[in-house]
C-alpha cells in the first residue's frame, strides 16, 4: 500500500505543478489569443494533468477511496509552498491556518 500512497502524493506535487505552470501563462502577455491557449506552459501544464489523473488511477489500484482523496487534500498546501517560490507570493496567516486545517483533517482521517 506504501507504493499506492507514495504514487498519489507524487500526482498530487505534479498536479501543483502544473497549476504553477497555467498561472505562468495566465500572468503572461500573449499577442493573440489563440496565443493564450496554445503555448508551452498551458500544453505542459494540462499535459501535466492528464499524468496526474493516470497516476492516480494507478494509485487507486491498491489504495482505498477513502485515503485518495485525502491526500489529493495536499495539494493546497503543495500550492501554497511553490507559489511562494516561484511567484514570491505571501504566504499570510489565513492560508497557514487553512493548509494546517488540511494537514490536521488528513493526519486525525488516517488515524
Amino acid at each position: 500500500m506504501i507504493k499506492y500512497v507514495l504514487i498519489a502524493v507524487f500526482s498530487g506535487v505534479l498536479s501543483a505543478f502544473s497549476q504553477v505552470l497555467l498561472k505562468k501563462s495566465s500572468n503572461a502577455e500573449h499577442k493573440t489569443e489563440l496565443r493564450e491557449y496554445l503555448n508551452l506552459y498551458v500544453i505542459s501544464g494540462y499535459a501535466l494533468v492528464i499524468v496526474c489523473m493516470v497516476l492516480m488511477i494507478l494509485a487507486y489500484r491498491g489504495l482505498p477511496f477513502k485515503y485518495g482523496v485525502v491526500i489529493e487534500s495536499l495539494v493546497y498546501f503543495y500550492v501554497m509552498i511553490l507559489g511562494r517560490i516561484f511567484f514570491d507570493e505571501e504566504i499570510t496567516g489565513k492560508k497557514v491556518i487553512g493548509n494546517l486545517l488540511i494537514v490536521c483533517g488528513v493526519i486525525v482521517f488516517s488515524l
